[in-house]
């Protein structure tokens, strides 16, 4: 945190200043200090509490204590280039898009990180979404983070305080049916910090996995036919493992489905190691992908079983996966 505050205070090329909002969730971990103390010595950084402790109602109060007419989203779990600010201002005002931000790139320490970085642009592990490609420039469906007049929040009516995960993909989502655009340009730079292990990374998967029910729940058609694809794969290994044991059919499926697997693994994992030139982390790169693959599957199963069969709230789900 106090990493990625440095790197906020630093911020270049803003002409009119700028106000830095930290909504705290109660945190015990001793990063209430750390903000504390960088709060005392900036005028620009503020710390407001977030009572329920989640991501959509922590931006919704920052949002409201904002005083400034634009809107740039700067999480914890990153660091941001001097000109981060600049840039999203600069792309705002030069498209016609109601939301701007840069792609998703990584900054790691230690293999399974580093594996995990890897793997996290790759197309194999993520569907092809867009904000993976470091160099893609252009309109898409989602971007990472975020900048907006504050406007079009008010008018989108802010995050879904329902969701523990994905309200970022959500809320753009009702922009884009909305009919509104969102642009991503690889001069807007910052830097996530992956996950450093793999059950850290089947964790986080499987939550995005399960929340992304609870989206589609709401509006009644998925964003993309990749949010369905890992989950249709897990529903499919554990229905044929069963009949495997009384049908020659289900066992020959299961091989199949199996087989095709991890010849696409392998080959994903050959291919991202030798277009980075790491090859070191072949090893472990099909369990990399794996993680990503059946966290999400396992999770959105676990989404439509809570949401859709046993029909839980959102706040019956939040307080089971938090």
């Amino acid at each position: 945190m106090e990493v990625a505050l440095a790197s906020m205070l630093a911020q270049q090329g803003v002409g009119g200043g700028f106000e830095i909002i930290v909504a705290d969730g109660r945190s015990n971990d001793g990063t209430r200090k750390i903000l504390d103390r960088m709060a005392a010595a900036s005028q620009n950084l503020r710390v407001i509490d977030n009572p329920r402790q989640i991501v959509s109602t922590g931006l919704n109060l920052a949002i409201h204590a904002a005083r400034g007419e634009v809107i740039v989203r700067m999480d914890g779990h990153a660091c941001y280039a001097p000109d981060y600010v600049a840039c999203c201002l600069d792309a705002l005002a030069a498209s016609e898009a109601q939301n701007v931000g840069g792609p998703a790139l990584t900054q790691a320490s230690g293999f399974i990180q580093e594996a995990n970085a890897l793997a996290y642009h790759s197309a194999f592990s993520v569907g092809g979404a867009r904000f993976h490609d470091p160099a893609y420039e252009g309109w898409v469906d989602t971007v990472t983070y975020g900048c907006w007049r504050k406007q079009t929040l008010v008018d989108l009516g802010f995050f879904d305080e329902e969701l523990v995960r994905n309200q970022d993909d959500e809320l753009n989502l009702r922009l884009v049916r909305s009919g509104g655009r969102i642009w991503q340009t690889p001069k807007i730079r910052s830097w996530y910090v992956p996950r450093a292990s793999l059950a850290a990374l089947f964790r986080q998967y499987a939550q995005y996995g399960y929340w992304k029910v609870r989206v589609i729940q709401k509006h009644r058609l998925p964003a993309s036919v990749r949010h369905l694809v890992p989950g249709s794969f897990v529903a499919c290994l554990i229905l044929l493992t069963p009949l495997a044991s009384f049908w020659a059919w289900a066992r020959t499926a299961l091989g199949v489905l199996l087989g095709l697997y991890v010849l696409a693994n392998l080959g994903a994992s050959v291919v991202t190691c030798r277009h980075r030139e790491n090859w070191k982390y072949l090893p472990v790169m099909p369990v990399v992908f794996a993680a990503y693959h059946f966290g999400y599957g396992w999770g959105f199963l676990r989404g439509v079983a809570d949401f859709l069969v046993f029909m839980r709230s959102p706040q019956q789900a939040s307080k089971l996966t938090r």
